[in-house]
């Protein structure tokens, strides 16, 4: 009898320690935003290198696998060449929304290696002020692949800093002007350094 009273309550605390655990993590990340050059249709886009900001909210479905929605923003400047315009300049905001499954590996002391994969979009939005050389602009919205890695190194059970990076293959904005499409897409490279908080 007293050994099936010890197992029971083994057991009991066992489920309360699971049901403790974390399984759900919110972070802020800042980002850098990197975009090669493309070149499409006698069209040729750059953009200059900005810093922005990365939301994340993970849920964990088992201890290696967890989902997890992205929302990030940077603002930066769009320059297009043509032959007939060498130098138009759209002042852009850049808005990211993605859902990705993220796989864990395991921990190696205090650091979680992970991988990403998933989809979303990517909001391309003209701001009509004097770093805009051409107002006659629309917003763009282009679907693509979110991919990606890195390692989360805890600093407690509550916290833990993130750091990784992110590629997003998309096709490249043209703004809705004919003038400005390359037909080309590119992948944009979004480092994030973070921190992440356990609940």
């Amino acid at each position: 009898m007293k050994k099936t009273m010890l197992l029971g309550a083994l057991m009991l605390l066992a489920s309360v320690g699971y049901a403790q655990e974390s399984r759900q993590d919110v972070s802020a990340s800042v980002i850098g935003v990197f975009t090669p050059q493309v070149n499409g249709n006698a069209v040729q886009m750059n953009t200059t290198k900005p810093i922005g900001f990365l939301g994340s909210y993970r849920y964990m479905l088992t201890p290696r696998s967890a989902l997890e929605l992205n929302y990030s923003f940077a603002q930066y400047i769009s320059k297009y060449s043509t032959s007939f315009l060498p130098n138009v300049r759209i002042h852009t905001r850049q808005q990211e929304i993605t859902g990705a499954y993220v796989y864990n590996f395991r921990n190696f002391r205090n650091f979680n290696p992970f991988v990403e994969a998933g989809v979303g979009g990517l909001i391309f939005t003209p701001i009509r002020d004097y770093k805009t050389t051409n107002f006659d602009t629309r917003q763009n919205t282009s679907i693509g692949a979110l991919f990606g890695g890195g390692v989360a190194y805890e600093l407690s059970p509550s916290w833990d800093v993130r750091v990784e990076y992110r590629g997003f293959a998309v096709k490249a904005p043209d703004f809705g002007l004919t003038n400005f499409k390359t037909n080309r897409w590119e992948v944009i490279s979004i480092p994030a350094v973070g921190m992440a908080y356990h609940f």
